[in-house]
């Protein structure tokens, strides 16, 4: 494959990973993402499995190597091990990954692994019972755990646990979840707050840094150490504990972006191509799809989504306008 075949916008980055929503729909209501009341898109809006990999075959002749499934909540949508199967079997797609919160987990990992699933990132903010109903606005902590029980007897090896930090929120929750990933050798990644809310809530002050969450750590659980990655790509900056007791990452897509390394492009449940979580523009993939549109068309579209690629998001600058879809409805 020449440079000019792959996916490169205006400032030399090269595109190599496809975030796709099977749905908006979720057995959650997570205070950061969804509102409490919600209309879903009628299921004729969402693309079939058959559009989705359609795309994602489209998508990889152009370079894009990793696929990650996400939602909503994308195991409320049914047969998605038959989907799982399809893009593994993709040419040019070397890794199929899945975004879920783990409520119906311990039902799915073992058809999942079989149909080729390589890795889980499961979210979870809170290890208590109080504080996960009051972020999730659901309950469900036990099944949670049980999911991940489930996918490590299946053969996940690799499961991330995200965590998002909201100061005012989830301050408690820092020390219990590392002192539990370190004892059941998960990865734990925290994330800080975004402004994708659905109730549009989010101000700059909620923002819990990485820098802040990680003195907590250092002071309450053990020194870390600057890890290097073999994905340059990755939204993480990682680090060890000091002492050996597993690995711990942090996704400061606030205070510290990672627009410079940004590798992902994103699908959406309805069909619409995004350069960027915070983009305000978007491509519409299903048009093409639903009116006879090539496979050509379709390449067009990808690499004029990834041609108007911004330098960056811009988040706590004059020029930053919050999207108009929220995290469920834009894909995790």
């Amino acid at each position: 494959m020449t440079h000019s075949d792959r996916l490169v916008d205006g400032f030399g980055r090269v595109h190599s990973d496809l975030r796709i929503s099977v749905t908006d729909r979720c057995n959650l209501r997570c205070t950061y993402c969804m509102p409490a009341e919600v209309v879903f898109r009628d299921r004729e809006e969402l693309l079939t499995y058959e559009e989705i990999a359609r795309v994602a075959a489209v998508a990889a002749r152009l370079g894009v190597r990793t696929i990650r499934l996400t939602g909503g909540e994308p195991l409320v949508r049914r047969g998605l091990a038959g989907l799982v199967r399809r893009l593994v079997a993709v040419a040019g797609i070397a890794e199929v990954a899945l975004t879920t919160n783990g409520l119906l987990l311990a039902e799915q990992a073992a058809d999942l692994r079989r149909a080729g699933l390589a890795r889980l990132n499961v979210s979870l903010d809170a290890l208590h019972d109080e504080a996960f109903e009051r972020i999730a606005r659901r309950q469900g902590l036990d099944r949670v755990l049980a999911g991940l029980d489930a996918a490590r007897r299946a053969g996940f090896s690799d499961i991330r646990i995200n965590a998002v930090s909201v100061r005012g929120l989830t301050e408690g929750e820092i020390v219990p979840l590392a002192v539990f990933c370190r004892r059941e050798g998960l990865h734990l990644r925290f994330i800080e707050f975004m402004p994708l809310d659905a109730d549009a809530a989010w101000e700059a002050p909620q923002v819990l840094s990485g820098r802040e969450v990680r003195e907590i750590l250092a002071r309450e659980v053990g020194p870390l150490v600057p890890a290097t990655t073999a994905d340059s790509g990755q939204p993480a900056s990682d680090f060890t504990w000091a002492d050996g007791g597993g690995r711990v990452g942090f996704i400061d897509s606030v205070t510290s972006p990672f627009c410079d390394r940004c590798d992902r492009l994103r699908l959406t449940a309805d069909g619409q191509f995004r350069n960027c979580l915070f983009s305000t523009t978007e491509w519409d993939a299903r048009g093409v799809l639903r009116s006879g549109g090539t496979d050509e068309e379709l390449a067009a579209l990808l690499r004029g989504c990834v041609a108007a690629k911004r330098q960056a998001h811009g988040i706590g600058t004059p020029e930053f306008e919050r999207p108009a879809r929220s995290m469920y409805q834009i894909g995790g």
